[in-house]
């Protein structure tokens, strides 16, 4: 019996999804996380943007190519905001983002397995995605999460450390739709791991998050990777006040000199939207601005998507050329930064754990691709050299 878990989205999805695999496995079913022939296939959907969500429902066509007369469950958020066009499509089992246990208990119902209660994760080789906290009280006003995983709730410090402590691999993530807002404060939970012989990479940060007690506590670790992944959405004041984004652009500047003041080597990474309803074009420019005045290491951008049941979906929508030429220009900005940060560290050493036998991921998000074949989750010391594809080359 095999089973396919096929993930859009998220790294919180995909933590979910490798418990999910971890059950399965536990009841006796073989697994995979690519698309192929299977007898059952689970399918974690995602609905950030009105795109995530039609490759969502593409999906349940995608699979009964494989086998169509495959059982097929379908979970995530995407069917948590419309469980009818999955209904319509004559799938087994449709639940939402909140009870994914339930997609465990439905396939052992359907197969006359013994059921299993949700496991922690599967790990890979080279990391492991430790989930901390699940839900998100922001609000903004582009964003449907907040109503679909519903209030934040955090996971108890023991749990937490009970986790990392079976994991095998060397490096984890700790990873939640809001991790700023850990219960107790995530300062607490980093003292914690402070003996953890791991590699330790956070999640996405509000920038609420940065503070000099967490910046403090992170250098006490072992090892911890100097990548921030700050939320930032628009360099534009004007456009972060409509998105009802907490903070000021000087105030995102302001926090990215205190990572640099504590961590010089870091990567801050981010999210920007271009073509936000209420974004003018100097309100654009703004945002391509930051990018170089915040000396933003790499940038997810992305074209702004309303969302039905959000506050902004009430706005009237930019046209989509305006959008698209907006996007256009935003990645173009983004890889000049992927560049010139990478370009800070070629003929430099840095310590990198292998993705394959081909490549790995710096401490500080460099992509290496190697001139020597590399074992898989083994850490080795290289020597980068010279921008190759979306990375660097390197000697070990």
């Amino acid at each position: 019996m095999k089973a396919v878990v096929f993930t859009l989205g998220c790294k919180v999805n995909e933590a979910e999804s490798s418990a999910i695999e971890a059950g399965l496995e536990e009841m006796g079913v073989e697994t995979s996380k690519m698309l192929s022939f299977a007898d059952i296939y689970i399918l974690n959907t995602c609905a950030v943007t009105a795109e995530a969500e039609r490759k969502s429902r593409q999906l349940v066509a995608r699979v009964k190519k494989f086998n169509a007369n495959a059982k097929i469950f379908v979970c995530g958020c995407a069917s948590e905001k419309d469980k009818k066009p999955f209904e319509e499509k004559g799938v087994t089992f449709v639940c939402g983002a909140r009870r994914k246990q339930e997609v465990l208990d439905a396939v052992a119902e359907s197969l006359f397995l013994n059921g299993v209660e949700m496991p922690y994760p599967k790990n890979t080789r080279t990391r492991a995605f430790i989930k901390i906290q699940d839900g998100c009280n922001n609000f903004c006003s582009y964003c449907i999460i907040p109503y679909l995983r519903g209030r934040e709730r955090s996971r108890s410090i023991e749990d937490i450390l009970y986790e990392v402590e079976f994991c095998a691999c060397p490096e984890i993530v700790l990873n939640g739709i809001n991790i700023s807002s850990f219960g107790g404060g995530l300062e607490r939970l980093i003292n914690a791991l402070r003996g953890v012989d791991k590699r330790i990479r956070l999640g996405s940060l509000e920038c609420s998050a940065i503070t000099g007690n967490l910046l403090s506590e992170l250098k006490n670790l072992k090892d911890f990777a100097p990548q921030f992944h700050l939320s930032l959405q628009s360099g534009s004041d004007a456009v972060l006040k409509a998105m009802n984004r907490r903070y000021t652009r000087s105030q995102y500047l302001e926090k990215c000199e205190m990572i640099y003041s504590a961590f010089p080597d870091s990567a801050i990474t981010t999210d920007i939207i271009a073509g936000f309803a209420t974004e003018t074009e100097k309100d654009f420019e703004e945002s391509l601005s930051i990018i170089k005045e915040a000396g933003l290491a790499r940038v997810h951008a992305f074209a702004y998507s309303p969302r039905e049941g959000t506050a902004a979906y009430r706005l009237k929508d930019l046209p989509q050329k305006v959008k698209s030429e907006r996007l256009h220009r935003l990645l173009a900005a983004a890889e000049e930064a992927r560049i010139a940060y990478a370009d800070k560290f070629l003929n430099t050493e840095r310590t990198i754990i292998a993705e394959d036998k081909n490549q790995g991921y710096t401490d500080n998000y460099i992509r290496v691709y190697s001139d020597s074949e590399l074992i898989e989750g083994n850490k080795y010391k290289v020597k980068l050299l010279k921008h190759f594809k979306d990375g660097v080359t390197g000697t070990v």
